[in-house]
């Protein structure tokens, strides 16, 4: 049986990007229930007459950064729709390329909130049925950049890294209460949803969204713990971290910056319009 097959599905971004992917997905696999929160209504509207087709499509205008209205909206799916059975974090931000001393404080606390604390707002409120029950599942969309330093990123990173840090501790307290309540985090490379559009990449080539949103899936249908997505390679997220430890800082970064070009992915970075 599918793990989607009769179950309400709440995705926040949902109406766009890989978000709107994953939403089409759940529903052919038989979703009882896809609830979309995004920001962006049109997005919302035409997602709707879109998916509706495939099953139940619930769409709400929600800023998922604002803790009294993640909490009112929560209280309105109950009402609706009923439990959410499976939550995917997936709404998330980048502002631009610059360097940290040239960043203003609204660009701080703008990807700070939707990328940091909002997946934590959300989780806040679905969680606590979800342990009740002793069922359920949340996806939470970090990002390879959760993973590793890269300039002209470094708040983007540290949101992810934020992000990276407490859905894995969230997945150890659970474990910990012998629950069965499962997470799931995802670090992906860049994705070509516009989100990045002007990254270049030197070695790795930008991940195709409709993959990224099968790989996402699948790994939340074998309740995968962690998974890094790169293009080519089946990449564990332990090899990073094996890299950062056995070699000297100056050799890591020779390797990241001149050798694989990571380091410069951003240097020509415009993102969506």
């Amino acid at each position: 049986m599918s793990t989607y097959k009769g179950k309400n599905i709440l995705i926040t971004g949902g109406a766009s990007g890989i978000g709107k992917l994953m939403g089409e997905m759940a529903l052919k696999k038989g979703a009882a229930t896809l609830v979309i929160w995004d920001i962006n209504q049109a997005n919302i509207d035409a997602t709707k007459a879109e998916m509706s087709q495939y099953g139940r499509v619930c769409g709400m205008r929600v800023d998922v950064s604002n803790h009294e209205v993640v909490a009112s909206s929560y209280e309105q799916v109950k009402r609706e729709v009923g439990h959410i059975d499976i939550l995917i974090n997936c709404a998330g931000i980048i502002t631009s390329n610059k360097t940290f001393d040239q960043v203003s404080t609204d660009e701080i606390n703008r990807t700070m909130q939707i990328n940091a604390i909002a997946p934590m707002y959300v989780a806040q409120q679905v969680l606590p049925d979800m342990v009740a029950r002793n069922s359920g599942h949340i996806c939470n969309i970090g990002s390879a950049g959760g993973m590793l330093a890269n300039p002209k990123m470094s708040v983007y990173a540290a949101s992810k890294w934020a992000i990276v840090g407490w859905s894995d501790s969230v997945r150890i307290e659970l474990q910990e209460m012998q629950s069965q309540v499962k997470v799931t985090t995802i670090a992906p490379y860049y994705i070509t949803t516009g989100m990045f559009d002007g990254v270049k990449s030197k070695v790795f080539p930008l991940l195709k969204p409709h993959n990224v949103a099968e790989q996402i899936i699948r790994a939340i249908e074998r309740d995968t713990k962690f998974k890094m997505l790169m293009p080519w390679i089946p990449l564990p997220h332990h090899f990073i971290r094996l890299l950062q430890g056995i070699l000297p800082i100056r050799c890591f970064d020779w390797l990241m910056g001149d050798i694989l070009g990571i380091y410069h992915t951003m240097d020509n970075f415009t993102g969506r319009k």
